[in-house]
């Protein structure tokens, strides 16, 4: 994932010459990967893989007519920055043609939106980072909503931050450090907010503080007929419940999150890589042994597919290197497998959050992509997910399953503490008592693209089958069926979707 050019040396053969092997740092950042050790000390969209809901033809937008009523910027294919304003983060969704491209710079825009697509039954799409899996935030022919100029974060003093829904996360966890603060969330740094915490929100600070919605204290939507709506405990409940896991761009479009902060802390991030061979032994203690762990400790297994398949793990703990030793100790004891590297290392806030973002000792300026300025390049991979519901006793599928030519990574990425200190039922998350989720991720081209497609879904096919049911929604795949995503939450999303947008203006949940 994310060859980095920029700079004036190939991130891949950087790493492949420190010795760190080709699992690059820019590729970690967006799969969850934990990152591999310095050489020396100094990882929105419709939420259906149902058919598109039935809707009359869409006659034309007046685009000449929205664009006047835009304080943004509209760009139409007609336009010199067309193919660069259509762009999302996958290289495989290049040749996607949206009819528009509305770069709003405020509510009232979305607003003109919104009515605009509603009156002519054209598809919309939001894109906060535009980093769906599917390409959902850049359909062909449709109106996209690009919210990247929406990203004011605003801290506040009772501890509470006001964040703009087309931020992107590293430039939030600066803002929180510079405030002393910080706010649990995912480890690729161009990924927008709104996308992150809409389908739940996974990372590094999960079992300590909850997922990224658990945070959420409120959110500032416009639902299809066009109403600016403030979705809060006191205010629009359902909507509310319904926006923390259900999906991005499912049930409205949301212009900026109010989230609860705590303190930041002083990690210490490790990772342990684990001889070839060892995975059954190493994966089968690590379940149980983070299932055990303190809140304080969070991480996750990647196996790299082989033959035989290789792993390592990584994470990172909310103490002193000194603390986490004997948790480490006892993983390599339990599963009867000594690492053959091993890296540990106290960093601050911010710093950490660098080092996940596969950026660590770049500025945040770098830790963008190079079309915003930065160092760090787009993906091109194809990728789909399961859950891990409880500890599995017999790995030999997943061994088997994880067998095979090199190049996928099966990431595991671990849950529980205070993220399953939440009812199944609280949020339109569901898999609170789960243990992990699991991405199965394949770098590919286009050309490849169909072969590589079909590689992960064989593998994510048999771990279904021993893995127990769910998926995560912010990983979407086309063949997933959308009750994966939310179990027994889907009813009851599914009647938010059609009290908010009974017209299906969203492309919402395969109604």
């Amino acid at each position: 994932m994310g060859i980095n050019t920029t700079k004036g040396i190939n991130r891949r053969r950087f790493l492949a010459a420190a010795g760190l092997g080709a699992t690059g740092a820019a590729l970690t950042a967006c799969t969850g990967r934990s990152p591999a050790p310095p050489a020396a000390p100094t990882t929105t969209p419709p939420v259906t893989s149902a058919p598109a809901t039935t809707t009359p033809a869409a006659d034309s937008i007046d685009y000449s007519a929205l664009r006047a009523k835009l304080a943004g910027q509209l760009v139409t294919p007609d336009q010199p920055g067309y193919s660069t304003a259509r762009r999302s983060y996958n290289p495989l969704f290049d040749d996607r043609r949206p009819g528009a491209v509305a770069q709003v710079s405020s509510v009232s825009d979305v607003q003109a939106c919104v009515s605009a697509a509603a009156g002519t039954h054209t598809p919309i799409a939001a894109r906060g980072g535009g980093h769906s899996y599917l390409g959902a935030s850049t359909p062909d022919n449709a109106l996209v909503v690009d919210l990247g100029r929406l990203s004011a974060i605003s801290p506040q003093p009772d501890g509470s931050v006001v964040v703009g829904a087309g931020t992107r996360l590293i430039d939030l966890y600066a803002a929180l450090a510079a405030a002393g603060r910080c706010l649990p969330g995912g480890s690729c740094p161009s990924v927008g907010v709104a996308g992150l915490t809409l389908g739940g929100g996974i990372g590094v600070l999960a079992r300590r503080y909850g997922l990224t919605c658990d945070q959420l204290t409120s959110a500032t939507v416009v639902t299809a007929d066009g109403t600016v709506r403030t979705a809060s405990p006191g205010s629009e409940p359902d909507l509310y419940w319904a926006l923390r896991g259900g999906g991005g761009g499912n049930l409205g479009i949301v212009t900026s999150f109010t989230f609860s902060t705590a303190p930041a802390p002083s990690p210490t991030v490790f990772s342990l890589r684990f001889p070839a061979g060892s995975v059954g032994q190493v994966l089968g203690e690590w379940q149980h042994w983070l299932a055990g762990a303190p809140d304080e400790l969070w991480s996750n297994c990647t196996v790299t597919v082989g033959s035989p398949p290789t792993c390592r793990v990584g994470g990172c703990f909310l103490g002193s290197p000194a603390g986490l030793a004997p948790l480490l100790t006892s993983l390599a004891g339990r599963a009867g497998v000594q690492p053959v590297s091993k890296y540990s290392k106290q960093m601050s806030y911010l710093d950490a959050m660098r080092y996940f973002a596969g950026c660590a000792g770049d500025s945040v300026a770098q830790c963008h992509l190079s079309s915003a300025g930065g160092a760090l390049g787009r993906e091109s991979f194809v990728a789909s997910s399961r859950v891990l519901a409880a500890p599995v006793t017999d790995l030999t599928p997943v061994v088997r399953a994880c067998t095979g030519p090199a190049g996928m990574s099966v990431i595991f990425d671990g849950l529980g503490g205070a993220v399953g200190r939440v009812a199944a039922d609280a949020t339109a998350f569901p898999h609170r008592s789960a243990l992990a989720t699991v991405q199965i991720y394949l770098d590919t081209t286009a050309a490849a693209q169909a072969a590589s497609t079909a590689q992960v879904t064989s593998v994510r096919d048999e771990l279904a089958a021993v893995l127990g049911p769910g998926a995560y929604v912010n990983y979407l795949d086309r063949t997933t069926p959308r009750q994966d995503y939310y179990l027994g939450n889907l009813a009851r999303l599914t009647q938010v979707a059609d009290r908010y947008d009974p017209t299906a203006v969203f492309s919402t949940l395969g109604r």
